[in-house]
């Protein structure tokens, strides 16, 4: 018979319920179910020490795996197309007129120019980021793509091309920062494993911080 016990874990400034389950088995796993419930499944007699510090090297991963089950359960607020219609950029609030031409178009046509402003505007940003983190990393990625995407903010394939979604123009350059050097990490460690993080946070130490602001406001990061 399974035994099944609850732990407590502080990812960044949040706390987590971890439903632990001890079996016959030989490595631990992680889950995440649609109500947002964290479930573990350890080998029996696994220290609970060890259980927290296999989940606290996955906390990227459960950061961003809620981050989507909260977007899709949100239902974000319309935006207003008009000159004073209140948009982010890089961190801050501006008015639609302030980052866009607004003349007499309709809602669909700001709509559809705001997206362009965010495009070639990411694309410029990563031009110029990302080089001083390949020289640190040593690495050097094929290609890079500013692409549209409902839940992931980069993605790095096999071939070493890179993604970034638009909607990182509306972040603050940190955070920003830190999905460039993630992917970028990714030419070194295509998964999420503990050699990952490690060189992830000795470029960025304070990656977690970045990864808690994805969490709670990527939602809002909308058209």
């Amino acid at each position: 018979m399974k035994k099944m016990v609850a732990m407590q874990i502080q990812i960044g400034d949040q706390s987590f319920t971890l439903n632990v389950q001890y079996s016959k088995r030989k490595k631990i796993s992680l889950q995440i179910d649609g109500a947002s419930r964290i479930t573990v499944k350890a080998p029996k007699g696994t220290a609970e020490e060890v259980i927290l510090s296999a989940v606290q090297g996955h906390s990227g991963w459960i950061m961003e795996k809620l981050r989507e089950q909260a977007a899709a359960r949100q239902v974000p607020k319309a935006k207003e197309y008009q000159e004073e219609g209140s948009f982010l950029y890089l961190g801050k609030e501006f008015p639609l007129h302030e980052l866009i031409t607004t003349g007499e178009r309709d809602a669909e046509a700001l709509k559809l120019e705001l997206k362009k402003f965010y495009f070639n505007s990411l694309k410029k940003i990563v031009n110029e980021r990302m080089p001083q983190y390949q020289n640190q990393l040593k690495v050097k990625p094929k290609s890079f793509e500013i692409v549209e995407s409902r839940t992931k903010w980069g993605s790095c394939s096999s071939d070493k091309k890179l993604t970034f979604n638009y909607r990182l123009a509306m972040a603050p350059p940190e955070v920003i920062d830190y999905v460039i050097i993630h992917e970028l990490c990714h030419l070194l460690h295509m998964n999420h494993d503990r050699s990952f993080w490690r060189r992830l946070g000795s470029v960025m130490p304070d990656y977690k911080r970045q990864e808690e602001f994805l969490a709670r406001f990527g939602q809002f990061m909308t058209l």
